[in-house]
């Protein structure tokens, strides 16, 4: 178990956390009834159970939403700081997304045929992350499963390296941490692991040059999967030359290099992978690629895409356990296509960048003030504070600042006051259409917090 932070009174915390529960019943009585009357229908009355982690007695039910807002079903305009993980980073509803999905799906949505759509997402994609063929997938997780078989399938090799406390969607391998003596094993609130993950995965620091080879050096591995910046345990940056080292080290020892840019599409325009200039031999981008619709895509180096189209008989090619029927529809392409090249430009992503240089100096102000024990990180158009005075270097040392109950009233004080950030971390991002007043409430907001905090 992580141990709680040493800074807020436990006492004090939990009035203070039975006031806030109290302020938000008060508030969303139109919330508890659409909740009570889904509680028989799924379990804890939500549609997916990661959503009972929402901070409260129930969920925020959405009624509409446009750019940077929500209005949920009791009437309350929200500042949405979530957007969906990063589903909706370029906002909710964005103009031209919406015409180009609506004009697709009035002409029909799927076909297992392509459309005009599909090569133009293809050069849109190609453009911002630098390689050359791609496919397409209903999300993320299912384009690095898809990676994660060519590369076994070209290298003839069983495992997969990932970083300590990474997360690439629901992908199996991905789930395994180091334990206290440094072995593999399966991570913590892992549903039904089919397999030891020591079987499939080595997972070593984030930043540690010297563990990557020493894994390479076996020959097992097929593949690394990793994000340029650790994302989904606070942001943890890369030291300089790390990315250098990698490519060197996964060239010399023949293991496909994936960089999974889902979150890390926060940085800019191309990602982590244009703004520092990478070479990978393949990139995964999901979420927020379609305009709020499911899509997902991977990009390969024209050497790998060869490789693996040359393993594969054509006979074959169906059953091979990558795709669905889904995969690469007409509707996702055309929201891909709108998203890329109408929505997620490069002027929307200055203003994105400076909406997230705000919310961090206004975060950070309040740290300075009160001399707090935490720090905050800044990606591009994403943002994130921790309960630690020093920013992390690996996924290990962002997990031992977790803190559970401290975030859960943090998150909650700023749902009370119509801010939502994301429930799983302290994570901040921006899209287009999020403002300077957008970024000041929170600002206040967090202020406030920690004044209820250190009395």
């Amino acid at each position: 178990m992580v141990k709680p932070s040493p800074f807020a009174d436990r006492r004090r915390l939990a009035e203070l956390w039975r006031v806030e529960l109290q302020l938000f019943a008060l508030e969303h009585p139109a919330c508890e009834a659409l909740w009570r009357h889904a509680i028989p229908l799924m379990p804890d009355g939500v549609p997916m159970l990661w959503m009972a982690k929402w901070p409260g007695p129930w969920p925020v039910y959405v009624d509409r939403a446009a750019g940077a807002h929500f209005t949920c079903a009791d009437g309350i305009d929200h500042v949405d700081l979530c957007l969906g993980d990063t589903g909706a980073m370029c906002g909710h509803a964005p103009r031209a997304s919406v015409l180009a999905i609506t004009e697709r799906l009035a002409t029909g949505s799927t076909f297992m045929l392509p459309t005009a759509d599909a090569a133009a997402a293809a050069t849109l994609l190609a453009e911002r992350f630098g390689v050359p063929e791609w496919q397409f997938s209903l999300s993320a997780t299912d384009a690095n499963r898809s990676l994660i078989r060519y590369a076994r399938q070209v290298t003839g090799r069983p495992k997969i390296l990932v970083n300590d406390y990474s997360y690439h969607g629901t992908v199996d391998e991905a789930y395994a941490t180091l334990d206290d003596d440094g072995a593999v094993v399966s991570r913590r609130g892992n549903i039904g692991p089919p397999i030891e993950l020591s079987v499939t995965t080595a997972v070593v620091q984030f930043n540690d040059v010297e563990a990557l080879e020493n894994a390479l050096a076996t020959g097992e591995i097929a593949a690394v999967l990793m994000e340029p910046a650790l994302t989904n345990i606070g942001i943890v940056l890369p030291f300089p030359g790390y990315h250098e080292a990698v490519r060197e080290l996964c060239t010399r020892y023949g293991a496909i290099l994936i960089l999974d840019e889902t979150h890390t599409f926060s940085a800019g325009w191309g990602g982590m992978i244009t703004g520092l200039e990478l070479e990978p031999d393949a990139v995964v981008i999901g979420k927020s690629i379609g305009g709020g619709i499911p899509a997902g895509a991977y990009g390969m180096t024209s050497e790998f895409a060869r490789a693996v189209r040359e393993s594969l008989e054509l006979e074959d090619i169906d059953v091979g356990g990558v795709g669905g029927t889904l995969a690469g529809n007409a509707l996702s392409l055309a929201g891909i296509r709108a998203t890329l090249s109408e929505v997620l430009t490069t002027e929307a992503f200055a203003g994105m960048t400076d909406r997230s240089t705000e919310w961090t100096a206004g975060v950070q102000n309040v740290i300075t003030e009160f001399r707090l024990p935490w720090q905050v990180t800044r990606l591009g158009a994403r943002a994130e504070y921790s309960f630690r005075k020093f920013a992390p270097e690996n996924g290990r040392e962002a997990a031992e600042a977790d803190d559970f109950e401290l975030q859960q009233y943090l998150h909650l004080h700023a749902l009370n006051r119509g801010i939502l950030i994301t429930p799983f971390h302290n994570m901040a991002l921006m899209c287009p259409a999020t403002t300077p007043a957008d970024v000041e409430k929170h600002t206040v907001a967090f202020r406030e917090a920690v004044v209820s905090l250190v009395g």
